[in-house]
């Protein structure tokens, strides 16, 4: 099972600004596992602060093995805490707590808690992670709900669980609290996080920006609009429109689902929906739709206007890229997001976009329109580009600036008609684009039987050699951006009969034949 346990819902976010500051004169040691039972006075209070990373960074075997260890009283990792009034915030430990409370609550990212968390909206890999962590548990572990029958039932149990269920009573987590203020907490989280299991960079900008329109933004179209609500300080009228135009984007974006081996040309354009890159892919795509080169230009939105505003944008670009807006290219995610083996590349999105930004600014849309049909030919032949690329450059601005710069250098070759042997000579003298080598090779692991890039890579071998093309531009057309066109127009008295009709892009169709 490669998907990560969504545990996000079961223990809830909260702002470190609360108003009650009293705190007890004695804070307990440790916890007990009934501690964590929905009606436990400990579990009502305990909270993450919501600048805490989301709880999906876990296999579903490391919860069934920490929920082992935790049984056979093993050491583990004291929880640290900071109580402000009456809340207690995770300041470490999040993963650890949130793994326990499943098992108690037989939630793992599917049942009461996270539906209601996720407004019901629950992607399928999250669903197949949850069902099979639960398989996994109930075999190797045992229930919760096992337990607790096994005390009043032990002679209708094993006697592995009823030996478990009687240790549950002297097994404890340790505790340890962070002493003073909301900022000392904050500080502490950070300095903890980053020594313990450090934060990568696109990460620890994020939760630093939490409050930020860009970071805002990004989170609402990740969870499409739903989860904790980071919005919810927003007037009703606006986080209404953040949720439905983060829904609007997600939707766009990450569906039909992802699944591997691929067997189909119906892909999502950004990738997997529910990843532990989906929420840094989408942060880069909101700050390069939006322009944003520093957070250090941002102020804290307080009424979701700034935020509006960078959805709005980002909406944008994304009708451009698929859908059935009168603006969509369509781009076919075969083309321009994955490559030969099937691997989603987030440096072909992110330099798609910014490439879609230049046309927008230099009214180039028309020009790439003629060109497309050639583009996509030259790029699904020379996919080793983009890794080559990237490899050279790296995954981050870098690396798909210099990418949308190979792309817009192509379009001007092949708007001139230049054949694919003389844009390769030219390339291999070009200052910037020399180190690219169209023979190489892709680098698959050869077995007995196929792996999963192997299959995916037979699949598109085959499949993008006869595929749906734009009647208009003969451009690849995806499921997402189909629009039926009259081939002689209404206004010149063409009906609406099958056989004056044709397949195009949204764009072609509204914009290039008119």
């Amino acid at each position: 099972m490669a998907h990560k346990v969504n545990l996000d819902a079961l223990i809830p976010r909260e702002d470190f600004d609360v108003s009650d500051t009293t705190i007890p004169a004695v804070q307990p040691s440790t916890i007990q596992i009934r501690n964590l039972e929905r009606a436990d006075f400990f579990y009502s209070v305990i909270r993450k602060p919501d600048f805490q990373r989301e709880t999906s960074d876990w296999s579903p075997e490391k919860i069934c093995d920490f929920i082992q260890s935790f049984i056979d009283g093993d050491l583990i990792p004291a929880l640290i805490l900071w109580q402000s009034g009456s809340q207690i915030f995770v300041i470490d430990g999040a993963h650890r707590l949130s793994a326990l409370v499943a098992w108690v609550h037989n939630d793992y990212g599917d049942k009461e808690t996270s539906r209601s968390f996720f407004d019901g909206i629950i992607p399928d890999d999250q669903t197949a992670a949850a069902a099979y962590t639960r398989k996994l548990i109930d075999r190797k572990v045992g229930s919760y709900a096992d337990h607790q029958f096994a005390i009043q039932n032990p002679e209708k149990m094993k006697i592995e669980i009823v030996a478990q269920a009687k240790r549950l009573a002297s097994q404890s987590v340790q505790l340890q609290w962070v002493k003073g203020d909301a900022t000392k907490a904050e500080a502490s989280f950070f300095k903890i996080n980053q020594q313990a299991s450090p934060i990568d960079k696109t990460e620890l900008r994020l939760l630093k920006a939490r409050k930020l329109p860009n970071a805002l933004a990004a989170r609402a179209i990740v969870r499409s609009g739903t989860g904790h609500k980071y919005w919810s300080s927003f007037s009703a009228p606006v986080r209404s429109e953040v949720e439905e135009i983060a829904k609007y984007i997600n939707d766009l974006l990450f569906a039909p689902a992802l699944k591997t081996p691929i067997k189909t040309l119906d892909l999502p354009v950004a990738g997997r929906g529910y990843s532990s890159q989906t929420l840094p892919l989408v942060f880069e795509f909101v700050n390069l739709a939006n322009e944003v080169r520093s957070d250090v230009s941002l102020q804290a939105d307080g009424s979701g206007e700034e935020t509006l505003k960078f959805l709005r944008k980002c909406r944008v670009i994304v009708n451009r890229i698929s859908g059935n807006h009168a603006s969509s290219l369509g781009l076919h995610p075969a083309v321009y997001f994955y490559s030969s083996t099937g691997r989603y590349q987030p440096t072909a999105f992110m330099a798609v976009i910014a490439m879609l930004i230049h046309f927008d600014k230099t009214s180039k849309f028309g020009d790439f329109t003629r060109s497309r049909q050639a583009f996509e030919t030259f790029i699904v032949k020379h996919r080793k580009f983009v890794n080559q690329v990237t490899l050279k450059y790296g995954s981050g601005a870098k690396g798909y600036a210099r990418l949308k710069d190979l792309f817009l250098w192509l379009l001007d070759r092949l708007s001139e008609n230049q054949s694919e042997a003389t844009i390769l000579s030219e390339m291999s003298k070009h200052p910037e684009f020399s180190f690219l080598q169209p023979t190489e090779q892709d680098d698959l692991t050869r077995h007995a039987d196929f792996g999963t890039d192997a299959k995916s890579s037979v699949f598109l071998r085959d499949a993008l050699k006869d595929p749906l093309r734009c009647a208009i531009c003969g451009g690849l057309i995806h499921r997402n951006s189909i629009s039926v066109d009259h081939i002689v127009r209404r206004a010149e008295g063409g009906k609406g009969e099958i056989e004056n009709g044709q397949l195009t892009h949204p764009y072609c169709n509204t914009t290039v034949k008119n």
